[in-house]
Formats: C-alpha cells, sequence, structure tokens
C-alpha cells in the first residue's frame, strides 16, 4: 500500500540560499485572508448575474446573512489562527483537495499542453537534431535553477515567488492506494545541474540516457548520438505500460503496486521519477493545427500514443517524426502550475533561436549508449494495460478540440482602448450567451479565469468570477436593436473596467472561492455545515462551465486542457500577438462545440466592426 510521507512537499530542495533565483523569497508578504465582509459582499455580486429568478437571488442572500450572523465569524477567526500559525494557510489543503485527492485520470481533466514555433531554420530539420536542441537547452535552464544563476520572474511591482520550481525536474506524481497521491523528489541540495539523467520513449520502449559526462553537460552532437541511436534500436512496438499512468488514480494505485512487485518494474520507476524530465519520441507527423494539440492533450488519435508517455512526470517534451519534428510539452498540472513551464518553455526556445546558443563541446572520448529499460509484465499487469488502453480509447474519444485564430490581435484592441484579456474575456461572454440563447438554454454555470497569486510566498492562483453586471449589460445591449453603437462602446468599457478590478482583486488575493474554500474546511466534526454551501445558487457559482485561461510565449503554435464539469467547455487564449488572438476550445463531444467556435467569430468580428466604426466616426 502507498501512502503519502509526512510533509512530503519539504523535501525537494531550493536553490542555494541568497542566490538570484531565490533572493526575493523572504521578503514576499504571505497570503493573506481576506476580510469576511469583503468576501460576502462580492459573493452576493457575483450571484445576481447568476440567479434564475429573483426569488432564487432572494433565497440565497438569505442564507448569505444568516451565515454571516451565525458560524461565520467564528470559521473566519479559525482561519485567521491559521494563517498566523502556517506558512501558507492554502497550501496543504489545495495540494490534496484540488490535485492529489482528484482521482479521474489526469489527461484531458488535469494536464496541460503548449506546442512550440518550427525549429530554428540554422539548425538541420528532422527529429533527431530537434531533440537533442531541446534536451540540451532544457537541461541547461535546469542547471541555472539549481545554481541559483536564473533570475526570477516577476511584474512591474517586483519579483513573484519561485517556490514550485522545486516540481519542476528530477520529481513525479506517486499514485497512493488510499485516495491521495503525492509528489517525490529526487533532487539534492547543493546540486550543480551537471548530472542526472533523462528518460527518452519511443514506441513505448523506456531508454536512460545521462545528461552528463564527467560532470559536463552533453554537447548537443552528443545527444543527437544518442537519440539516432535510441531512433536505430526501436523498430517495434513495445508493452504499452505508460497506459497505466492514464487510469483513474484508484485503478493507477492498485496497478503500481503490482507493477512494483517485481524489482525490475521498481527500478525502472525509480529511474523514471528520478529523471530530469521525460522526451517522447513520437512516431506520427501531426496533419494540422488540431492534430498537432491532440498529439500534446491526449497522445493523438483515441489515446494512440499515451502509451508513450508517463503523464505523472510534470515535464514530458514531445517531438514527432518528420522534416518539420513538431514539438511541445505535457505538463502535469499538481504540483506546479503553468506559468512557470511556460516561461522554461519560453527561455529554452529563445536559447535555441539565438545564434550564440552555446550548443556545448563534443566529449572527445566516446559516450556510455542509451540503457534499454525494459519492463517484466505479469499476467495481472497484461490485463491491466489492456484495461487501461480501453480507458485511454474512452476518454480520448469522448473530446472535441477545435483551434481558431481571429484576424487582429492585441494592436487593434489597444489602439480601441480596451485591455486585451479583457477583450477577450468579453468576446467569449458574447458567444457563449449567443449559443445558449440559440438552443434556447439558461446560463447553468459561471466562468473561471485563472489569476496568479505568486505574488505572494508560495502563492498559485485564485478565481476571477468574470461574470459581471456589468458584462451581462453589455452583452444585452450587443443584440438589442434599440441600443446605439456609442452606448454599446461605452458598456463595454465598463465591463472591462469592472474586469480589469476583479482580476486585480483575485490577484492580490481578495477573491471569493478560496477563501470560501477555507472556511468550510474549518467547519469542525459535529457543527453543522451552513446552507450556504449548498445553496443551488451559490454552488452554480461555482460550477465552472467555462474555464478560461491564458498565457503567451511568441513560441507557442498550441496551447490548451480540458473542460473542468461534464456540461463545459475549455477556453485557452493568447492574447500577446499583435495580428490575432488564439483560442484553444475543448470539450465532451456531446456539447455543442462547433457552435461555440462559430460563435466566437461572430463575436470577435461584431466587436472588431463596432470599435473600427466609432473609430472612423471619430475621424470625422
Amino acid at each position: 500500500m502507498s501512502t503519502p510521507p509526512a510533509h512530503w512537499k519539504r523535501l525537494a530542495p531550493h536553490p542555494p540560499a541568497g542566490s538570484t533565483t531565490v533572493a526575493s523569497q523572504n521578503a514576499l508578504p504571505h497570503l493573506p485572508v481576506p476580510a469576511l465582509q469583503d468576501t460576502l459582499t462580492r459573493l452576493r455580486g457575483s450571484l445576481r448575474p447568476l440567479a434564475h429568478s429573483e426569488d432564487e437571488l432572494r433565497a440565497a442572500e438569505k442564507k448569505i446573512a444568516d451565515f454571516e450572523g451565525g458560524l461565520a465569524r467564528e470559521l473566519h477567526a479559525r482561519l485567521v489562527k491559521r494563517q498566523e500559525e502556517t506558512e501558507h494557510w492554502l497550501e496543504e489543503w489545495w495540494d490534496s483537495g484540488a490535485y492529489m485527492g482528484y482521482r479521474d485520470s489526469v489527461v484531458v481533466n488535469v494536464s496541460y499542453f503548449y506546442g512550440f514555433d518550427a525549429h530554428p531554420p540554422q539548425y538541420p530539420r528532422g527529429p533527431v537534431h530537434r531533440a537533442a536542441a531541446l534536451t540540451r537547452a532544457t537541461l541547461l535552464f535546469r542547471q541555472m535553477y539549481k545554481t541559483g544563476a536564473l533570475k526570477p520572474e516577476g511584474t512591474k511591482d517586483g519579483s513573484i515567488c519561485m517556490d514550485t520550481y522545486r516540481w519542476m525536474f528530477d520529481c513525479c506524481r506517486v499514485p497512493g492506494s488510499a485516495g491521495l497521491d503525492w509528489a517525490v523528489s529526487y533532487a539534492k541540495e547543493g546540486e550543480q545541474g551537471n548530472a542526472g539523467h533523462v528518460i527518452v520513449l519511443r514506441k513505448n520502449r523506456v531508454w536512460k540516457v545521462d545528461a552528463a559526462k564527467d560532470g559536463t553537460l552533453l554537447s548537443t552532437a552528443d545527444l543527437e548520438k544518442q537519440f539516432q541511436n535510441i531512433y536505430d534500436n526501436t523498430t517495434h512496438d513495445y508493452p504499452a505500460v505508460g497506459l497505466l499512468s492514464t487510469s483513474n488514480r484508484d485503478v493507477w494505485a492498485k496497478d503500481y503496486v503490482e507493477l512494483v512487485s517485481d524489482p525490475v518494474n521498481e527500478a525502472i520507476i525509480r529511474e523514471i521519477h528520478s529523471s530530469a524530465f521525460l522526451v517522447c519520441l513520437d512516431d506520427i507527423e501531426p496533419r494540422d493545427a488540431a492534430a498537432f494539440s491532440r498529439q500534446l492533450w491526449h497522445g493523438g488519435a483515441s489515446g494512440r500514443w499515451l502509451a508513450n508517455r508517463w503523464v505523472d512526470k510534470p515535464v514530458e517534451l514531445i517531438v514527432c517524426d518528420g522534416a518539420d519534428a513538431k514539438a511541445g510539452i505535457m505538463g502535469e498540472h499538481s504540483v506546479m502550475d503553468g506559468t512557470p513551464t511556460a516561461r522554461m518553455c519560453d527561455d529554452v526556445l529563445d536559447m535555441l533561436a539565438s545564434p550564440s546558443f552555446n550548443h556545448g563541446t563534443p566529449s572527445p572520448s566516446p559516450l556510455a549508449s542509451p540503457v534499454a529499460l525494459d519492463w517484466r509484465i505479469s499476467p495481472t499487469t497484461k490485463i491491466a494495460v489492456t484495461r487501461a488502453r480501453d480507458a485511454a480509447r474512452a476518454l480520448t474519444d469522448g473530446q472535441a478540440l477545435i483551434v481558431l485564430t481571429t484576424t487582429y490581435g492585441k494592436g487593434a484592441i489597444k489602439r480601441f482602448g480596451v485591455s486585451p484579456d479583457s477583450w477577450a474575456q468579453m468576446l467569449v461572454q458574447l458567444a457563449y450567451a449567443r449559443l445558449l440563447r440559440a438552443r434556447g438554454q439558461a446560463r447553468q454555470g459561471a466562468t473561471y479565469e485563472a489569476a496568479s497569486t505568486r505574488r505572494f510566498f508560495k502563492g498559485r492562483t485564485e478565481t476571477i468570477r468574470v461574470v459581471s453586471a456589468e458584462s451581462d449589460a453589455w452583452v444585452r445591449a450587443m443584440d438589442d436593436e434599440s441600443a446605439d453603437d456609442g452606448n454599446r462602446v461605452a458598456l463595454l468599457q465598463e465591463a472591462a473596467k469592472r474586469h480589469i478590478q476583479l482580476a486585480k482583486d483575485a490577484g492580490n488575493a481578495q477573491g471569493v472561492d478560496r477563501h470560501l474554500f477555507g472556511l468550510k474546511k474549518l467547519v469542525k466534526e459535529g457543527e453543522e455545515v451552513p446552507a450556504l454551501f449548498s445553496d443551488p445558487l451559490v454552488v452554480r457559482s461555482s460550477h465552472w462551465v467555462l474555464s478560461t485561461s491564458a498565457v503567451f510565449s511568441k513560441h507557442f503554435d498550441a496551447y490548451g486542457w480540458g473542460e473542468v464539469v461534464p456540461d463545459g467547455f475549455g477556453v485557452a487564449y493568447m492574447t500577446g500577438f499583435e495580428d490575432k488572438l488564439f483560442f484553444n476550445l475543448t470539450s465532451r463531444t456531446e456539447m455543442p462545440l462547433s457552435e461555440l467556435a462559430a460563435e466566437i467569430e461572430r463575436a470577435a468580428q461584431d466587436m472588431y466592426d463596432l470599435f473600427s466604426k466609432q473609430e472612423q466616426k471619430a475621424r470625422l
């Protein structure tokens, strides 16, 4: 039986104290607990546009008042005490409640992906060089982090928390047989990043490649030889053991115990867990943007290449066959959000694009060959792999994905005087409202947008509750024939202003959802759970039918994840391109994803036309 060790989160080491990477860590404030009255006021404001009737709204408001006059103050006092006595009042609860206790497959439901732009033209074409170059650059990034030379991320207000970088390399999620996973780190304090190994998967076969020789990282040329060796010596498919990691977590925990009961397999898993990262060499050439995204997201058609993954690893580089050698990353989300890996990818791709990239000096002496790590498959594991393949096929065949871009980008939006992020969010609100109206449906949930709280020590995210009275007023005006364009523009500007304030509040840990989560966690055994938490409208307000988030890298051609509720949509977007907005839309196949995509395209054009007309009028 596998259970989490005590205080496992503390076991991954930091870079050297006082080094560049962590120089600002001790100065970061701890995550605050919002004032109770402020949270309840925000909650009330977020409920009004989601209410189906005045009676429903009044019933919810009464439960808020009852909560405020009842147990709320005591729960809040308990939470404040916890905040004062811990490094981070939310961390342990969030790790367990949001991720490690989640039992569905991490594929689709948890993992995310980024797709990279083309390999720089100065390099040879094909997957061998691309895999070698990406590996070399990622190892250099890892080395900078371990030695503390990596510049910390920051905003105009200063540095932000670098804590979760501890869980980027040399670590892995582990399935727990008691309903709770954890992560294990093999990194050691004081390491210089000039040792270790990388695990490479080709046709499901596991290969171990040393990252360095005699204390020096392998050069790109040396890594090319290692990858060519793997391509040459992996000519047929091997047992699809990697599929086991894609199963329901309780199923995987049971299969894991059986797998590691053989000492050969236990040693292979130790090599996977302790590897710097994985490189997955997929024997396919994706035909278009959607196929490329699906390859990264869930192993392509019917999840076929999920056997060529170990989805518990936080960083899996994926390189496809063909002259173009399309490449990207699959990330495991549980202990680290997408912003650190987005930064890592951006830095790696910037390095490779530079004519001065340090490819290293080829070793003057022969290298040790990559080591094939072949599983011993028991009859029980063979049955488990078959079952995992069926489950992966059912999961991935049930998913829809659409990639679309607009004909304009942040250049035009800024010219119109609107925040690009607010523009994209209002665009999605308009599209979704039109979709519901066309189908004769009422809104059954809310819109989640992720806000980073990394300005705080160990901060991760808070929810921006996007739907507001202002956003709804603008959406109604867009299809109200009695409204004039000047009024529509003014209403969008008001909605965008409100969205900016909501986003600012959430980034300052002044949201609704994390605070309510903490209050509910502190209801003691024997105390009645306040009726507020089961109120239909309050529940609807955190049923994320639109799960949205944005990152940006000029190097990203693809980016996305899955919907978070069965009747919802995943909306990944990028607003940083001058000439386009990028959207990756996902849902279950029974949902009207094509209709939503069409409405997003229509809303994007309507908004552009609206502001273009006003711009032209202003010139007259």
